[in-house]
């Protein structure tokens, strides 16, 4: 049972956003575009990481901008995105991204692993066709068998016409479907449209932009033009790198889901930086990507399900013990949990609970927490509480025995 520790109340003065370490130590990037001589620690790889990932200070720009500095946020709920940005931006209020939502400047869609992301429109319409082959195959994985009996060509012509009229749910889709192919296998028709019709959804005024059974509506219509038919495979790359870099192909395969990535870097080589990494294995970079010094200070950090940093690479040790990943990658349901950092690292998983007007953050760490790991801790949470719990009153924190 959880042990309570501390309990706020809301007349209390809301703790600050803002846990603001030392000024940056950003070290120069090596002159050298070759693997010898520029070996890089975990901890180096783990600073350079967080760098641009915006969690070693706030940062003051727009949830769009952020959004693409990110290349992407992992959307398969639909508040992750808002406790993200909250995480990394200064100042940042829920409402911002909501603007940025209904204005169409951030779309939400199927993209990198087939799941869902919200994006720039920018990003979707330059990189959504390339990850056709992608969800092509994803629903053949997922399907097998049933997929053999579906008319795909059909499918999508029909659907289109039906999302164009106005957008709908897929619920909405598939009593459609079944009219127009009767006996036919309405689950597995639904999913071939999800992944072969470019759909975005339709925010509404809900808390978090989207409701749970949201509309859809076609991409073209939505952003008011084509999507590129160009290759941007190597402006994927690039997008991926300032995001996540210094990484491996294996990393950027892993992030995207896509295959056959090392033919694209090794064209873009003599654009890159390469790096090694302690054993030897040869990382990528963008050259004027920020490599801060390894002893720069990483404030404490909440991060959301699904949150972009924990999905980024094949190898995950720079952010994440191996043996912690299973407390925090559930291979049951799929489910990537919330995670708090301490000093850059993934140090344990939280909740929120809600009692009537009471929110209670539970911190499950998986070690014992320092005295000023949990006043770092505590402080930061509180602040999460009122932008997660918005309409509560009272606000509490306990960690887990």
């Amino acid at each position: 049972m959880p042990a309570k520790t501390r309990t706020t109340k809301a007349t209390r003065a809301p703790a600050t956003t803002s846990t603001k370490p030392r000024a940056t130590k950003t070290a120069k990037a090596p002159a050298t575009t070759s693997a010898k001589g520029t070996a890089l620690s975990l901890r180096a790889l783990n600073r350079a990481t967080l760098a641009r990932q915006m969690l070693l200070q706030r940062e003051k720009v727009t949830p769009a901008a952020a959004v693409e500095r990110l290349a992407g946020l992992q959307a398969q709920l639909a508040r992750p995105p808002y406790l993200a940005l909250w995480s990394r931006l200064e100042g940042f209020q829920r409402e911002q991204l909501s603007r940025a939502i209904a204005d169409r400047t951030l779309v939400r869609g199927t993209l990198m692993r087939a799941t869902l992301h919200l994006v720039s429109a920018r990003d979707y319409r330059r990189f959504r066709l390339g990850f056709q082959p992608l969800l092509t195959q994803g629903m053949q994985g997922v399907l097998r068998e049933r997929a053999t009996a579906l008319d795909i060509d059909r499918l999508v012509a029909e659907a289109q016409a039906f999302f164009e009229e106005q957008p709908r749910t897929f619920e909405d889709l598939r009593d459609h479907l079944v009219g127009l192919f009767p006996g036919g296998d309405e689950r597995a028709m639904g999913f071939a449209v999800r992944m072969h019709l470019p759909l975005v959804m339709v925010p509404t005024d809900d808390t978090w932009g989207y409701p749970a059974n949201a509309d859809f509506a076609v991409a073209t219509s939505w952003l008011g033009g084509p999507l590129d038919t160009g290759d941007a495979s190597q402006a994927l790359v690039r997008s991926y790198l300032g995001a996540f870099g210094p990484a491996t192909v294996a990393d950027m395969q892993s992030w995207s889901g896509l295959k056959g990535l090392r033919a694209v870097v090794e064209a873009m080589r003599p654009e890159l930086l390469v790096l090694v990494d302690e054993r030897g294995k040869e990382l990528f970079d963008l050259p004027d990507a920020p490599r801060p010094a390894e002893d720069t200070p990483a404030p404490p950090r909440f991060l959301p399900d699904f949150d972009a940093l924990i999905l980024g690479h094949a190898d995950r040790t720079r952010i994440i013990a191996d043996e912690h990943r299973p407390l925090v990658s559930k291979a049951t349901n799929l489910r990537i949990l919330p995670t708090f950092l301490l000093d850059g690292r993934v140090a344990g998983t939280w909740s929120v609970a809600r009692k009537r007007k009471t929110a209670t953050l539970t911190l499950e760490p998986f070690r014992a927490l320092a005295k000023a790991e949990r006043s770092a801790l505590d402080e930061e949470g509180q602040a999460l509480l009122r932008f997660a719990e918005p309409d509560a009153s009272a606000f509490e924190i306990d960690v887990a025995k």
